[in-house]
């Protein structure tokens, strides 16, 4: 897909972009095996079970999910397994948890970066959910009704008891993720206290109440958010309410007014200015909109990460664009913190 994609809304007047991207010739995923019936250790926990395995390669598993939560009989997961990976459940493996963007799927991490060279001498056991194309990590309030999707759930709970039954996944773990995924990484963590060890967030949507110096501008937190919705084709009040007349519910879901409870662990947090940089080629226009407004988040949300004494590894390294090669430097920048950690 296009690296932008532009919603004009008549009655907010401003433009949204979504939040992920896929660099030209990014390869395409190898030819998938036949899918393998699902183990029986790996079926029911809960009401969410496995109902189907599809072997990429030697380390990549594909797993279907049929999930309540989420109300899809179909939802995919990807691991990456870590050598010497077995389904024994006597021995379990760190979790590394890697979240994508809007408007992509679990595929986006293997397709864009090398994270399978680089945990592939690692003995963690890497976790790729599908998060929506605009589902922003949440359980949807669906204007107080609730139900699907809830992607909490799904992640937190559903996922979580799946993987621990049958695919070794063991208690330390670790979270990260790209733009709408840093969102979801910084908010999970802070949500969930004591569930994971550390969190990174690259070009994450961290504020996601910020506005600017005029109000309302339509290059705000709650103009990307719901832009974003509206592009995916999604009510955007559907999510967390109208900003507006709802502001607790947006706060209970924000890194910047979660961030008292982020400061147990250690953090990761990177954005670029919106400039073209290393990456791109010359003549490449500036990003007028979202990476520049990640920029403002990120630093609002260390400094306040700051105020509450929490352990924040921040790099705001100006000219970058948002877009695949900055957030695979990035998570190799963080992969030590993470790692540590996770105790690998």
């Amino acid at each position: 897909m296009d690296r932008r994609r532009f919603l004009t809304g008549a009655a907010a007047a401003a433009s949204a972009v979504a939040l992920t991207a896929t660099p030209a010739g990014a390869a395409a995923p190898p030819a998938r095996r036949k899918a393998k019936p699902a183990r029986r250790a790996a079926g029911t926990f809960g009401d969410a079970r496995v109902v189907a395995e599809t072997y990429v390669d030697a380390r990549t598993l594909d797993l279907t999910i049929d999930s309540p939560a989420l109300a899809d009989p179909a939802v995919k997961v990807r691991l990456l397994l870590p050598p010497g990976w077995t389904p024994n459940p006597a021995r379990t493996w760190p979790v590394l948890y890697l979240l994508h963007g809007a408007g992509d799927d679990y595929s986006s991490w293997t397709r864009s970066t090398d994270v399978a060279a680089l945990t592939q001498d690692t003995g963690v056991l890497v976790v790729m959910p599908t998060g929506g194309r605009a589902g922003f990590y949440s359980d949807w309030w669906n204007h107080g009704f609730g139900g699907a999707p809830a992607w909490e759930t799904f992640h937190l709970v559903e996922l979580v008891r799946i993987l621990e039954g049958g695919y070794g996944a063991g208690p330390r773990r670790v979270i990260a993720g790209l733009s709408m995924g840093g969102f979801g990484a910084m908010s999970y963590a802070a949500r969930h206290p004591g569930m994971f060890r550390a969190a990174a967030a690259y070009s994450g949507v961290v504020h996601t109440t910020y506005t600017g110096p005029h109000d309302p501008s339509p290059f705000d937190g709650p103009a990307l958010v719901r832009g974003t919705l509206q592009v995916e084709g999604f009510d955007p009040d559907a999510l967390w309410g109208d900003p507006a007349v709802d502001p607790g519910r947006w706060a209970a879901h924000n890194p910047y007014d979660l961030a008292y409870l982020l400061k147990d662990i250690p953090l990761y947090a990177s954005s670029g200015n919106g400039q073209p940089g290393p990456f791109e080629p010359p003549g490449t226009p500036a990003d007028p909109n979202i990476e520049p407004l990640i920029e403002i988040m990120t630093e609002a949300f260390v400094d306040r990460l700051h105020q509450v004494g929490a352990n924040i590894t921040a790099n705001l390294y100006g000219p970058g664009i948002h877009n695949w090669p900055y957030w695979e430097r990035e998570l190799h920048a963080s992969f030590p913190l993470l790692m540590n950690a996770a105790g690998v």
